[in-house]
């Protein structure tokens, strides 16, 4: 069974994510090349798990392009990983605060990844700056 960690955090914070199983690798993707809708007033409080965040980074900036050009990469990844018999990935989003990109991002990456490989995988969901948003389906 392939277990893929994914983590959102904040650069500024705790900066990327260690990897506990000892593999060193994985994937790290920079989210703030994305327009910030944490500095838009109403979103500031908000999370990426927030609708009127997941609306304004769908509608108003690249997320979404940014998202199917991560998702055809992990995509070749876990195919592979899957053959080879490999146990674990990590995928890593940052952004300034670790509260609404990488959320939503790894948000989003999660559910990718469940739809499309279901109970080939096991998804554990980090959000090393959000800890009440945290989930695990292992």
């Amino acid at each position: 069974m392939l277990h893929i960690d994914i983590h959102s955090f904040s650069y500024k914070k705790g900066g990327i994510p260690k990897d506990e199983t000892g593999n060193g690798g994985g994937f790290t993707f920079d989210c703030r090349g994305i327009l910030n809708p944490g500095r838009v007033e109403e979103y500031k409080i908000q999370t990426g798990n927030d609708i009127g965040v997941q609306e304004y980074l769908e509608t108003k900036t690249e997320m979404p392009k940014f998202l199917e050009l991560i998702k055809s990469l992990v995509s070749i990844n876990i195919d592979n990983y899957l053959e080879r018999g490999f146990e674990n990935l990590q995928i890593n989003f940052g952004c300034t605060g670790g509260q609404h990109r990488s959320v939503y991002s790894a948000i989003r990456i999660a559910h990718f990844i469940e739809e499309k490989y279901g109970n080939q995988v096991e998804i554990s969901l980090h959000h090393d700056e959000q800890h009440h948003l945290n989930i695990s389906n292992e």
